[in-house]
């Protein structure tokens, strides 16, 4: 019996022997395959920034002007909405209000953050321009159009003031606004 126990005993220790080099061997393939895979992306992702990089430097000194056409024609145009305006305008005929809400056309979206900064300053100036304002000078379509290209100038002038020429006349900046829009625009 002593004899049967020992090889009994043999067999257990080789057993667990083979599973532990099994075990060993997996790991390091699996963590070989592993390092392999993110080196080979660590160095395709390198190489294409490089790449990207290059041709922007390429571009920029070789052809300058036609790297700011192509970004002026992609480019979408960024709008910001603003809240509604309610004011009285001058009275004509008995009280009259105008509910106006605008949309504003930027030409950059980085200028976004320049311009809700003075925000509250706009919001005024808007208020004061829109409540001097006759109901019989907003009724036509030109007077609408007029007063567009008025808060047009009033906003950009909070964002970048208007300078005196040689002559002393102010010159109205060109401002980050391209365009007032209206959305909604009630004469009660």
């Amino acid at each position: 019996m002593a004899k049967d126990a020992k090889p009994a005993d043999d067999g257990a220790e080789t057993a667990p022997k083979k599973n532990k080099k099994l075990l060993i061997i997996i790991l390091a393939v699996v963590l070989l395959l592993v390092l392999g895979g993110g080196g080979a992306a660590f160095m395709l992702l390198k190489k294409s920034d490089h790449e990207e990089g290059d041709e922007e430097v390429a571009e920029e000194t070789a052809k300058p002007k036609k790297k700011e056409k192509k970004k002026d024609a992609h480019a979408l145009p960024a709008f910001i909405n603003l809240d509604p305006f309610t004011v009285n305008l001058v009275p004509e005929t008995g009280d009259q209000y105008l509910q106006v809400a605008l949309s504003l056309e930027l030409e950059d979206i980085v200028e976004e953050p320049a311009l809700k900064a003075v925000m509250p300053k706009i919001r005024n100036n808007i208020t004061l321009l829109l409540s001097s304002k006759k109901a019989s000078e907003l009724m036509p379509k030109e007077g609408k159009e007029q007063l567009a290209e008025s808060l047009r100038d009033e906003i950009n002038s909070v964002i970048e003031p208007p300078k005196k020429n040689k002559k002393g006349e102010l010159v109205m900046p060109e401002g980050p606004v391209k365009s007032v829009l209206f959305t909604s625009f009630i004469i009660q």
